[in-house]
């Protein structure tokens, strides 16, 4: 394998390895067969695995959602592309009323092993029905596994873990890392569900974020240690399981804690994770703690608006200067 692979590569890459290892994984969704997918993340899935496993579907979220879960129900392990992450809205019935409730309704009798992948997050100027950040939506209904990886490797290890879960999981895949590049993943990497990573260590403030804002907040970061201030960077790479144990870890050691999400700050995941800080670290903390989120309005489509809308790394550099001088 080369020395380095993108994130759009890694995605055909953890769906292959999985393909390989299990006959009872398929692929579905529209333009994922001869087209490799709108964002080419399925190239060579169709030449290699062919159409009894790689289904290009009409152009219906329901369909294409519906039929995953009854295939789950009766033994494969489908793996359902939704375009954009804005159309789950189309078979939200399915998402959030059928798929994440027959485990528990049948008892334990019939389980529902499948993966929704879709492609989401802005900043590259798609407007306001093709840029959202909606894991918060997924967030609110219990039952469902929310992966949202940053790096290509974490890509493959978190796609295989989402793959052999017996329960739903809804996978992130972020449009605007779909170029970045980075350390190829070794044979069989297994990234276990709901185990954050501190990707960047410091004294001063623990920032947590998830999915495009890792890099951005690894940016401020860097930034910020050339006025002195440790920043601890924490990639969340799950909402669901969320690791709340490693947060506070880094609490522990930093004392000051900033979030940083691309979700709306009404209803984003921030709260949540702030409130459990609130909860069961209260006494670890020695600042208030800020949240850095995108706006509450629909995107533009102009880059300089959307600039406005989504966090960046300036807005993150001031936020916990702010806070490293309180």
């Amino acid at each position: 394998m080369a020395d380095v692979i993108t994130y759009r590569e890694a995605v055909a890459e953890g769906l292959a390895r999985e393909m390989r290892r299990d006959p009872s994984v398929v692929c579905l969704g529209e333009d994922i067969g001869e087209a490799g997918g709108v964002f080419k993340t399925t190239v060579g899935l169709l030449k290699e695995f062919g159409p009894e496993r790689v289904w290009d579907t009409p152009i219906s979220e329901q369909a294409i959602v519906g039929a995953a879960m009854g295939a789950a129900m009766t033994g494969m392990r489908p793996v359902a592309e939704i375009m954009f992450s804005d159309f789950l809205a189309c078979c939200w019935d399915y998402l959030a009323n059928e798929i994440p409730k027959v485990r528990y309704m049948t008892g334990g009798q019939v389980t529902v092993p499948l993966v929704v992948r879709t492609a989401n997050g802005g900043g590259l100027g798609f407007g306001a029905q093709h840029s959202q950040a909606t894991e918060n939506w997924a967030l609110t209904v219990p039952g469902l596994k929310i992966a949202a990886p940053a790096t290509p490797a974490d890509v493959v290890g978190m796609m295989a873990a989402a793959i052999r879960s017996d329960d739903p999981v809804v996978f992130f895949e972020h449009k605007g890392l779909l170029a970045s590049k980075g350390a190829p993943p070794p044979p069989d990497h297994l990234v276990e569900l709901g185990r954050a990573a501190v990707v960047r260590e410091g004294a001063d403030v623990t920032l947590v974020a998830l999915a495009a804002m890792v890099p951005v907040a690894l940016s401020a970061a860097a930034r910020l240690a050339e006025e002195g201030i440790g920043v601890e960077v924490v990639d969340l790479r799950c909402l669901v399981p969320l690791d709340t144990a490693t947060v506070l870890a880094s609490l522990g050691r930093t004392s000051r804690l900033v979030t940083v999400e691309e979700n709306p700050y009404q209803g984003g995941w921030g709260g949540t994770l702030v409130s459990v800080v609130a909860d069961e670290g209260f006494g670890l903390l020695d600042a208030p703690v800020r949240r850095i989120a995108g706006e509450c309005v629909p995107l533009p489509f102009a880059d300089a608006l959307e600039e406005q809308v989504i966090p960046t790394t300036d807005k993150v550099v001031a936020a916990v200067r702010s806070l490293a001088a309180y």
